[in-house]
């Protein structure tokens, strides 16, 4: 890092804007591990990360794709696919003897009820200790996955429009009226293989 009299050049992080250094010196202080959640349009990965001088060390770590040997059929970009990632990392995390972390959504925006929340409540269900305010968690239909079979069942009134709306679960033959019962089992089955 050059510096001089004039100017002072800064972190390379900090100049591409990949790291928010404040943000991260104060969750830092904490000396706790983060749970660390990171969302793309079709994937949404969490992870449970510790600091270390030489850089953080992930210990834990859960992504969507993680979900299909549970047996998850459906998209996996979503609202419950958020949740069962979380609650997946969560039941790793426990097993590890991990109680108490902090939340660390780096760059994603703050909204209420989104995937990032959706993604805690899940960690939170499995019996991780994260500070958190309950407003912000979506509610327990949509983690569920009601909004997509109801949205399903009024596109069914327009055939053309429902088969180009869900042609990526109907290719796969699966029906959105169904995804309450698969996401009941998905998570009976991370619930039986973490040995809850």
């Amino acid at each position: 890092m050059k510096k001089s009299n004039i100017y002072t050049v800064q972190f390379r992080r900090k100049r591409e804007g990949a790291t928010n250094y404040r943000k991260r010196l104060k969750i830092l202080t904490s000396n706790k591990p983060r749970l660390v959640v990171r969302r793309s349009l079709k994937n949404i990965q969490a992870a449970i990360v510790e600091y270390d001088k030489k850089g953080d060390v992930v210990k834990i770590s859960a992504h969507s794709s993680n979900l299909k040997k549970f047996g998850w059929v459906y998209g996996t970009g979503n609202l419950p696919t958020a949740y069962l990632v979380g609650f997946l990392v969560g039941a790793r995390a426990k097993n590890a003897k991990f109680d108490d972390v902090v939340f660390d959504m780096g760059f994603n925006k703050s909204v209420k009820g989104c995937r990032v929340y959706a993604t805690l409540a899940g960690a939170l269900d499995a019996g991780l200790n994260v500070p958190h305010s309950k407003e912000i968690l979506p509610s327990k239909e949509r983690i569920m996955g009601k909004h997509i079979m109801d949205y399903g069942s009024v596109l069914k009134k327009d055939d053309p429009l429902f088969k180009k709306q869900f042609s990526f679960y109907l290719k796969n033959n699966n029906d959105p009226s169904d995804i309450i019962k698969n996401f009941e089992e998905v998570k009976d089955n991370i619930n039986k293989q973490q040995g809850k």
